[in-house]
């Protein structure tokens, strides 16, 4: 971030973590974020495959299909090793508005051979959740004098849905007008993953893993970390509505996100981007 550079990472980190332990993999390690259907064919040895959590034995040479998503936005393939892409700036996601990290620095196309690391740990089976409510958890911004007295009410009230121009620097939100009073003049500052901006239009947008590392939009508010997944899983037309929470809350909420996915390995119910 000091660079200029995004965080980049994991769309919905509790999903890649899901598909990694079920292979023995560190929940972090480098897989496959597939937005659509994809044929993949492992070569060179047999390995453990995962899709969203779901393990399976794929032998040398044998190919196999990934479905596109049938509710979440992603599916996320694990290999048991893991992806042994180069590392670049402490991490081996593809950043494509850089052109850094992943394959070459760029999305895969037909023919591509990713090398695979060792692997050896333990699977961890995956435990089915009911999939979450719309109600995403949030705190407030650090200026709150760029925008008009209702907004905040107007945030927390209202209903949203996600706009079909989402993508990983942010998701996009259609709903009720968020009014402020920036007239462009203020200086650009730091902006975090999970900050909501509003623009002129009134529509936040809530940053994504490949936000820009600064922004002149006001920041109403800030979703929490523990539901970063939550938000960023919602395919187009899908509702979000919006509860306030205190730094406290937040950081017991993350504790418990953290520490149930190192133990319980979550995985959302049927059908939900599994």
């Amino acid at each position: 971030m000091h660079q200029g550079v995004p965080p980049g990472g994991a769309l919905v980190p509790e999903w890649l973590a899901a598909a990694n332990r079920a292979v023995g993999n560190a929940w972090g390690a480098a897989a496959l974020e597939c937005y659509g259907r994809v044929d993949l064919r492992v070569t060179g040895r047999s390995a453990w495959v995962s899709l969203g959590g779901e393990a399976f034995q794929v032998a040398d040479g044998e190919s196999f299909r990934v479905p596109a998503p049938e509710r979440g936005v992603v599916r996320y393939v694990a290999v048991e090793g893991g992806l042994a892409v180069p590392e670049v700036l402490g991490g081996r996601g593809l950043l494509p508005v850089a052109r850094l990290g992943g394959w070459e620095g760029r999305m895969l196309q037909p023919g591509d051979v990713l090398p695979l690391g060792v692997g050896g740990g333990a699977r961890l089976a995956p435990e089915r959740v009911e999939p979450p409510g719309e109600v995403v958890r949030v705190m407030w911004g650090p200026e709150p004098g760029r925008f008009d007295p209702g907004a905040q009410e107007a945030l927390l009230s209202g209903r949203f849905t996600v706009s079909p121009t989402s993508d990983r620097v942010g998701i996009r939100l259609r709903g009720p007008h968020l009014a402020h009073a920036d007239t462009g003049a203020g200086l650009s500052g730091p902006m975090v993953r999970g900050a909501l901006q509003v623009p002129a239009s009134g529509e936040p947008i809530v940053l994504g893993p490949d936000h820009p590392t600064l922004g002149g939009y006001p920041v109403l508010a800030v979703v929490i970390r523990a539901d970063w997944g939550l938000l960023a899983s919602r395919r187009p037309g899908e509702t979000v509505r919006f509860r306030s929470v205190g730094v406290e809350e937040a950081r017991v909420a993350w504790k418990r996100l953290a520490l149930e996915g190192a133990t319980k390995c979550l995985i959302p119910g049927e059908g939900a981007g599994s």
